[in-house]
């Protein structure tokens, strides 16, 4: 029985590994403690001129809203934003811009390149706010209910079919 005990330890091994391979879920992403909680606090400069500044009090409209991070150096940022695009205009859903780490005129030219989701957008120059908000690295996009209460964190680029297979159930269960 004793030299069975490697074998059994073996395939227990084998089979662990295997069904880790086999989610879809992504190693590298780390779950949010801010899940169920208020949104931080912020006061953030809008990236657009003679604009009042962006604070946590615009994100409490009564319907879920997504605040994305992102960067006009960020190669993600580029991938995903047809995707956001979509989420504004299809499906109405305000999405609120944070240009993190980044100038000003930087994330303008972006967005007249790209086009421009965005109902507001903030500029978090030295990353604080995204500190705050637990981000990791740009992009990075956060559902946020009407209360302003953190629901679901999307890590990484919204591209293939993590907007139909895990963005848009996020949001039809608070709609």
């Amino acid at each position: 029985m004793q030299r069975f005990i490697p074998l059994i330890i073996v395939s227990a091994l084998v089979l662990l590994f295997l069904g880790m391979m086999l989610s879809d879920r992504n190693p590298k992403e780390i779950d949010s403690v801010l899940i169920g909680r208020p949104v931080p606090a912020f006061s953030l400069e809008s990236l657009a001129q003679d604009a009042p500044v962006l604070t946590e009090a615009d994100l409490k409209t009564g319907k879920p809203v997504l605040v994305n991070f992102f960067a006009s150096w960020c190669v993600p940022c580029r991938a995903e934003h047809e995707n956001l695009m979509v989420l504004a205009g299809q499906y109405r859903i305000p999405v609120i811009g944070i240009a993190y780490k980044n100038e000003a005129d930087k994330a303008r030219g972006f967005l007249s390149e790209l086009g421009n989701p965005f109902a507001k957008t903030g500029l978090d120059l030295d990353g604080r706010v995204g500190i705050d908000w637990g981000v990791s690295g740009v992009p990075e996009t956060f559902l946020v209910d009407g209360e302003g209460v953190i629901r679901y964190r999307h890590w990484g680029p919204i591209v293939g079919d993590s907007l139909e297979k895990r963005l848009l159930p996020e949001l039809e269960r608070l709609q």
